[in-house]
Order: structure tokens, then C-alpha cells, then sequence
């Protein structure tokens, strides 16, 4: 088996079980203050690497998704929002692409990228995919005061985790 689709797997499996044994079971509220949650498992989409056709992104994604789905008992919520952000990601990856291109195999970490790319790639995404989230999640922007500030207080958390992580296990592929 390709050695890239093996560390890929592995690290799905990885942050999978961090986000679905850990990090659903971490409660921030503080009386109905209840706007914070923490999401690393866009992790998996967006470290993919760079050249990976659009199609199999979706794919992955949506598989994804519905296995978070099924942990957190929220049909298709999740699903939504990670296919959302696997779609934006190219388009992302093309405003975003230095001058003199993308390797072939480079996948998007601090590490081959930079840490300024690397914030502004994940930022940018990460801010998409939970305010995706939690607008699917109300189903109204009745409630968009709730959206932004479930938004804000769970993008703030996620990028940060994101980062340290990031920084923590700098992975050489």
C-alpha cells in the first residue's frame, strides 16, 4: 500500500477517535452558556495532499461526516459540513497557491507550507466549515445570534487545538 494513503488513514483514525472518545465528551458550558465545542476532525479533509482529485475529497469527506454523524446522533450535520468544506478547499488551495506552485505530494502542514500559510488555509476553512455547521445545525437564521457566537466561540478553541497539534507532531509527509 501507498506509504501516503497509509499515514492517512492512520491519522484519520487518529482524530477520529480523539474527536469522537475526547473531544465529545468535553463540556464547556457554563450555564446557558453553551457555545463552545471543540472540532479537530476537519483535520482529516484538509491535510490531505494538495493534488488529491476534488471528487475523492468529496467522497472522503462524506464518509467521514456520517461516521462523526453517527457518534454525535446529529444526521447529517456533520456530513454537511465537512463535504461544504472539502468543496471550498480547492478553491481555497488555487487563491492561496504560492507563485512558483504546489509539489505533486506536499500535503498542506506547517511544516511544507509555513506557519502564515498554514493559518491563513486553516482559518479561512475551518471559520467556513463551523459557521456551515451551526447553520445547518439551527436550520434558521432566526437563531443568528446563537450561529455567530457558537461560531466564533468554537473557531477560536478548534484553531488553537489545531495549531498545537500542528506543533506537537509536525508530521514529515
Amino acid at each position: 500500500m501507498n506509504p501516503v494513503v497509509t499515514k492517512n488513514i492512520a491519522r484519520f483514525i487518529s482524530i477520529f477517535l480523539i474527536q469522537v472518545l475526547v473531544l465529545k465528551r468535553i463540556d464547556f458550558s457554563f450555564g446557558s452558556f453553551d457555545y463552545v465545542h471543540l472540532l479537530i476532525y476537519p483535520l482529516t479533509i484538509l491535510l490531505l495532499p494538495i493534488k488529491t482529485s476534488r471528487a475523492i475529497v468529496l467522497v472522503i469527506a462524506f464518509i467521514i461526516g456520517i461516521l462523526i454523524d453517527m457518534f454525535y446522533n446529529s444526521p447529517g450535520v456533520h456530513a454537511s459540513a465537512l463535504v461544504f468544506t472539502a468543496f471550498l478547499r480547492g478553491f481555497i488551495l488555487n487563491i492561496l497557491e504560492p507563485y512558483e506552485g504546489y509539489n505533486t505530494d506536499d500535503s498542506p502542514t506547517i511544516e511544507t507550507m509555513g506557519i502564515g500559510w498554514f493559518l491563513s488555509y486553516f482559518s479561512i476553512l475551518l471559520f467556513a466549515h463551523c459557521l456551515w455547521y451551526f447553520s445547518v445545525d439551527a436550520f434558521s437564521f432566526v437563531y443568528f445570534f446563537d450561529i455567530a457566537l457558537s461560531t466564533i466561540f468554537t473557531f477560536i478553541p478548534s484553531i488553537l487545538l489545531i495549531l498545537v497539534l500542528q506543533l506537537l507532531f509536525k508530521p514529515k509527509y
